[in-house]
């Protein structure tokens, strides 16, 4: 109501990291890089979220909002549309932040959706020992 899309700033946490941060400037600013990471000459990209510990105090979080919600739809979907986007129009000053946008949901935009017999899930072996778990 009292603020247009112009004046809201979104960012997502994880892109916060140093090596999400240099995913744009390694692909965008390498002239090498830039030449053979496109559709023409990349396959395939995986991207594989590993942490070194399990829910560490977060299960109750997850279970309530879902580690999918959280890890998939939001950080891992930013990563992929870093690594998988055009190059956008401009990436400094005046409308940057909009054509990035733009490149990047024209990848969202091209992805199939989910099948639900192309989805395994699984629990963290000790999930439901974490003391934040509620609904046990």
């Amino acid at each position: 109501q009292y603020f247009t899309e112009k004046h809201i700033y979104r960012i997502d946490h994880y892109l916060g990291k140093e090596m999400v941060q240099n995913l744009t400037v390694m692909r965008f600013s390498n002239i090498w890089l830039e030449r053979i990471w496109n559709r023409d000459n990349v396959r395939t990209i995986i991207c594989t979220f590993k942490e070194p510990f399990g829910t560490d105090g977060r299960g109750g979080y997850f279970d309530q909002y879902g580690i999918i919600r959280d890890i998939l739809q939001n950080h891992l979907l930013q990563v992929l549309t870093l690594l998988t986007m055009e190059a956008p129009i401009c990436v400094e000053g005046e409308g940057a932040g909009d054509a990035i946008r733009d490149s990047k949901v024209t990848v969202l935009k091209s992805i199939p959706p989910i099948e639900l017999e192309d989805v395994v899930l699984g629990q963290y072996e000790g999930y439901a020992d974490d003391p934040t778990i509620e609904n046990k």
